[in-house]
């Protein structure tokens, strides 16, 4: 059964319609969203609400970030976001700005760790009695590197519990449709990941990796309780998908934050 809320929706997906949708976890409990490529101001292959600016026009970028932050309650400036390497190095941030990595913590408030994907699974993370928060991106590169633990790890070294830790695994590819080589089920089996390997669709197939469930066992494994899955997948109409669009896409963001402070 799916659990997937919006935060606001204006109607089937098209370019004029710029309200987006976005996707909320229900054990978060604090500003937060999963976003889709429905809504926003970018074009062509693009189209939506994308919020990766590399390829795309940088004005509409900015103008789909600006409304994702109005939706939270937050102001443009307020992003803590990565140059994302496909590591496990996680950032303390103190508020906005640039870093490279994978995955941010931050007991700061009034901003947004941003997170974006387009097949890759994000992780948003919060101990909301201590105020501290995490989020992460996981492609089968971090899940192999456990960067779910690694962020709790850090989550504890700024006063967070893992007993008060509530997380949620956003989007991503599916398992169905995440197709590999031995290049990447070997390290999965190495490290202790195998039960993860699903068989190929068909006997001539290649093996397949539920990536999803993988980072929910890590975050388990690392003391978190409380997780919750969308179960929604990238290769969806209603994301963008590097794997589908053969490369050719925008790039959905995974954000959270706490109201206040100066962001």
């Amino acid at each position: 059964m799916r659990h997937t809320h919006t935060l606001r929706r204006a109607g089937r997906y098209a370019v004029d319609v710029t309200s987006p949708l976005l996707l909320t976890a229900p054990n978060l409990g604090v500003p937060h969203a999963f976003t889709t490529r429905q809504g926003g101001f970018s074009t062509g292959a693009y189209a939506g609400l994308n919020l990766d600016d590399r390829a795309d026009r940088p004005d509409l970028v900015a103008r789909n970030r600006a409304l994702l932050a109005e939706q939270l309650g937050f102001v443009p400036t307020s992003f803590a976001r990565l140059e994302q390497v496909h590591g496990t190095d996680v950032i303390e941030v103190p508020g906005p700005g640039v870093w490279t990595g994978d995955a941010l913590v931050t007991r700061a408030r009034g901003m947004l760790l941003a997170i974006g994907t387009a097949d890759c699974y994000p992780l948003l993370l919060v101990d909301p009695e201590a105020g501290v928060l995490g989020a992460a991106h996981a492609g089968w590169k971090g899940t192999v590197g456990d960067i779910a633990g690694k962020v709790v790890q850090a989550m504890t070294g700024l006063g967070a519990h893992t007993g008060r830790i509530r997380a949620a695994v956003g989007p991503g590819i599916c398992g169905e449709r995440f197709e590999v080589g031995p290049d990447v089920a070997g390290p999965f089996r190495d490290a202790g990941l195998g039960g993860f390997i699903l068989a190929a669709g068909d006997p001539a197939g290649k093996p397949r990796i539920d990536l999803a469930g993988a980072n929910a066992f890590l975050l388990r494994r690392a003391g978190v309780q409380d997780v919750w899955v969308s179960g929604r997948c990238s290769t969806e109409a209603d994301f963008y998908s590097y794997r589908r669009d053969a490369g050719q896409t925008g790039r959905m963001w995974a954000v959270i934050g706490l109201p206040g402070g100066e962001a």
